[in-house]
Parts: structure tokens; C-alpha cells; sequence
């Protein structure tokens, strides 16, 4: 058996570029790394992408060696915020706090874990909107001004947890102008 989360997830991956949809999000589990500093230049967010797919990669491997399957190594994503909020919406990517994460299948015990020196986190999301951006990340602003400003507003929500990012696209590979990224924003009535 392999199992791919992309492929069985489909509604938490894979929204349309158009309009925000809601989806409701189970508990996930992931492999995860906390940081801060500006992800373009912070050599800790670079440190950090160095770690975490190596040890997704060493997961894999174990849980295979466990079980007898195997599964897909999740696409990287992260969850973003500032303690200033509007440091955030400014772009002062200096003071913005980061997790790193990458999806793990529910049957990954924590024996499959053992070498990896990474984190095992669950995150409960809940209710979300999401939506697909194409295009550059800083890029990002108008979708997310139009969640922040209409969607939200429109649906009588607010602001439940931190920004989540799915990068879709290999960024060493993808121009720019063609990179998708699920942006997702957990929420809960006003």
C-alpha cells in the first residue's frame, strides 16, 4: 500500500485559483520546525528547510521498514505570523515567527521517528478558507487582502490560528510567475 496525501486529501490540497472555499480540517500530523527571521535570508529558515526533508525522507524509510508501505513525502508547508500583526501585512519579514512542516500519514508511530531529531506535532485547524495562489509568494498580498478584508468580513469570521502555506511547486525548478501555493486561514465566528 502507498499512501499519498495530496491524493487522498484532494479537498485540503487542491482548491481552485478563484474563490476562497471553507473545508473542514481534521487533525494533521506533522513532522515540524520552529523559527523566525526573514525566510529569504535567515540562515535558521534555511537550516531548517535542510532538515526537514532529510528527515522525512529517514521517516519513510522506517515506517516502510515497520510496516511493509510506504507513502509520499508531503509538499513543504508552513505556518506564519508576527507578534505585531501589522509587521505582517507590512511584509517586515524580519520579525515574522515560522513553523516549517511537512504532512505525515496518521499511521506513523512515534518508533518511526526515532533517528530523525525533528518534531513530531499534531495541528487541529478546523474550520478554514483556502484558496490556490499562482504566482510569486510576495505576490500573495491582494488574495490575502481580499480574505482579510471581504471574504472574512462577508462571512461574519475571524482569525483562528496562523497563516498556512502548501508549496505545490519545486521553487528551484517553477518560474516565479507559474509557483502555486495553497494559502489557507483557519477561522471561527466573530
Amino acid at each position: 500500500m502507498s499512501i499519498d496525501l495530496k491524493k487522498d486529501l484532494p479537498h485540503l490540497y487542491r482548491p481552485g485559483a478563484r474563490d476562497f472555499v471553507e473545508v473542514d480540517v481534521p487533525p494533521r500530523t506533522y513532522l515540524a520546525i520552529d523559527g523566525e527571521g526573514d525566510p529569504n535570508t535567515s540562515a535558521a529558515y534555511r537550516e531548517a528547510i535542510e532538515t526537514i526533508y532529510p528527515a522525512a525522507y529517514a521517516v519513510r524509510k522506517a515506517f516502510k521498514q515497520r510496516t511493509g508501505d510506504a507513502f509520499v513525502v508531503g509538499p513543504l508547508e508552513a505556518l506564519w505570523w508576527a507578534e505585531d500583526p501589522a509587521d505582517f501585512a507590512r511584509g517586515n519579514k524580519d520579525t515574522w515567527k515560522w513553523t516549517l512542516l511537512i504532512p505525515l500519514p496518521d499511521e506513523v508511530a512515534q518508533e518511526d521517528m526515532a533517528a530523525t531529531g525533528v518534531e513530531k506535532r499534531e495541528i487541529r485547524e478546523g474550520r478554514c478558507l483556502q484558496i490556490l495562489h499562482i504566482g510569486p509568494y510576495d505576490a500573495e498580498g491582494p488574495t490575502l487582502h481580499r480574505l482579510h478584508h471581504e471574504v472574512m468580513p462577508a462571512q461574519k469570521v475571524t482569525f483562528n490560528g496562523a497563516h498556512h502555506e502548501f508549496y505545490l511547486s519545486d521553487v528551484r525548478k517553477t518560474a516565479p510567475e507559474k509557483l502555486r501555493t495553497v494559502l489557507r486561514q483557519p477561522v471561527r465566528p466573530e
